[in-house]
């Protein structure tokens, strides 16, 4: 059994053992919504955030609201897969896998609640440390490297993307070693010495500066990406169509009120960097269908296959055509 399918299967177990009710049959309203939480951090971290949270989503749904917190994004997307959870925050690697994968389907996105839209991949080192971006491109294998989970979209894609690619470098051909972790995690190894560099964004180093100061001074950022876009929420297609109105009306009301109630929910959802949501559909992850589509064109060029590289070149200007159009009519 290859590594991929190892991850769908240990997944599908974390998910069945995590699971406190059979799904509904088709057609039926779930007694009890799933919700799954993007694994940013550690999951007794994020089960203390977005604990009030869900109280509220309860509130407004009538109906009891489980909180599943996936060890990686795969878990995430399993879960969907096998109808184990019904909607979820997601990453836009992440959701469009759901999408593609597990009958997902976008239906809002978050928001950034500085009113900047969207956020940056960056890569840190440790603050004392004379590394620079140009060490780190060398590839002489001297340096420890940590990534983000494969379906990151900042802690992965994003630096293959914009950073390595380029260049012509493969990370796993350039550093002494390579290892994923979710940010939170990279980011507390690089500041303790144990890596010498690592991914991350800048909605966690803001997160970790106000949580934890003294580990933000302990790291500095050599890379930042173009900016990305915001997290997508995706529902599964079948999920029953009252059912997606409630959710759909909770998610876009919420934390947007001028009142007191307003200013509290906005205050939970600040500790996760979220200013609220807005409506979406699946148009909202082509950036990161092109970062993909261009990674699979670089590494085709890397692999000097003429008619591969023909392939996916064709894929990425199909896609920057349909962003193009979607621009236009948008504008």
């Amino acid at each position: 059994m290859n590594r991929r399918a190892l991850l769908a299967s240990a997944a599908a177990m974390t998910v069945a053992a995590c699971s406190k009710g059979a799904a509904p049959k088709s057609g039926e309203a779930p007694k009890v919504l799933n919700f799954s939480i993007l694994a940013t951090e550690t999951s007794s971290s994020l089960e203390i955030i977005w604990k009030p949270i869900l109280a509220d989503m309860e509130k407004a749904l009538g109906i009891p609201v489980e909180a599943f917190y996936g060890t990686n994004y795969t878990a995430l997307i399993e879960a969907m897969r096998f109808k184990q959870t019904d909607v979820g925050w997601f990453s836009n690697l992440s959701g469009l896998e759901a999408v593609r994968r597990a009958n997902g389907e976008v239906f809002a996105r978050t928001f950034d609640p500085t009113g900047v839209d969207g956020y940056t991949s960056v890569v840190i080192v440790p603050a004392k440390s004379t590394t620079t971006l140009e060490d780190l491109v060398r590839c002489d294998k001297t340096l420890n490297f940590g990534m983000g989970d494969a379906k990151s979209t900042s802690g992965t894609l994003s630096p293959k993307t914009y950073l390595f690619s380029p260049r012509g470098i493969d990370p796993a051909k350039c550093f002494k070693t390579v290892r994923t972790a979710n940010h939170q995690a990279n980011l507390f190894a690089v500041a303790n010495g144990v890596l010498d560099a690592a991914t991350n964004n800048s909605t966690s180093l803001r997160l970790e500066q106000e949580r934890h100061p003294d580990i933000f001074k302990s790291v500095r950022v050599v890379w930042t990406s173009p900016p990305l876009p915001e997290d997508p929420m995706v529902w599964r297609k079948d999920l029953d169509p009252a059912l997606k109105e409630k959710v759909r009306a909770f998610f876009l009301s919420y934390a947007q009120g001028q009142d007191a109630e307003g200013q509290r929910q906005r205050d939970l959802l600040a500790k996760i960097s979220i200013g609220g949501f807005r409506a979406a559909d699946d148009n909202h992850l082509i950036s990161v269908r092109e970062m993909e589509a261009n990674e699979a064109f670089e590494e085709a060029k890397r692999g000097g296959d003429q008619a591969k590289i023909a392939a996916t070149e064709k894929a990425l200007e199909d896609i920057r055509a349909q962003r193009a159009a979607l621009q236009a009519k948008a504008g």
